[in-house]
C-alpha cells in the first residue's frame, strides 16, 4: 500500500480546515462556559512560562489514550465526546494537528487556541507558576 507524501504544511493545513480555532480571548470565554483546555506543552516549557489556571495537563504523547473513552486510561476529568476540548500547545502548531486527530476520535468540537500560550500570555489572560 502506497501513502501520498504530504509536507507538513500541508497536514497543518488539512488539519485546520477540520475546526474553527478560537483566539485566546474565545478560548478564556470558553474555559468559562465549561470548555476543557487541556494543555499538552512539555513540562520544561510550563515551568519556565507558567500554566493556565484551570487547565488541564496531559502529556501529547499519551493524548489520545487519555481522551478516548473506550482506551481504559481515559481522564476523568475529559468526560464524553461531546464536550468541548480546547488544546494549547506552545505557539499552536502541534495542538492542531492533536486536535484533528480528537475529531477523527469523536471530540467532534475539539479545536486548538491561535498561537498558543504565547498568544494567551501575550493577551494578558491568566497565567500562574508551575
Amino acid at each position: 500500500m502506497s501513502v501520498e507524501r504530504q509536507t507538513i504544511d500541508g497536514l497543518l493545513r488539512a488539519s485546520r480546515a477540520r475546526f474553527e480555532r478560537l483566539t485566546a480571548q474565545r478560548a478564556y470565554e470558553a474555559m468559562a462556559a465549561g470548555a476543557l483546555l487541556i494543555d499538552i506543552r512539555g513540562e520544561g516549557q510550563r515551568d519556565a512560562d507558567g500554566v493556565v489556571p484551570g487547565s488541564l495537563f496531559i502529556a501529547r504523547n499519551v493524548l489520545e489514550w487519555r481522551l478516548d473513552p473506550t482506551s481504559g486510561h481515559q481522564h476523568a476529568s475529559v468526560g464524553g465526546l461531546d464536550r468541548q476540548v480546547i488544546l494549547m500547545c506552545n505557539e499552536g502548531y502541534q495542538s492542531s494537528l492533536a486536535a484533528a486527530t480528537l475529531q477523527t476520535l469523536g471530540f467532534a468540537r475539539a479545536t486548538d487556541v491561535i498561537g498558543g500560550f504565547q498568544a494567551w500570555h501575550d493577551a494578558g489572560l491568566p497565567v500562574s507558576t508551575a
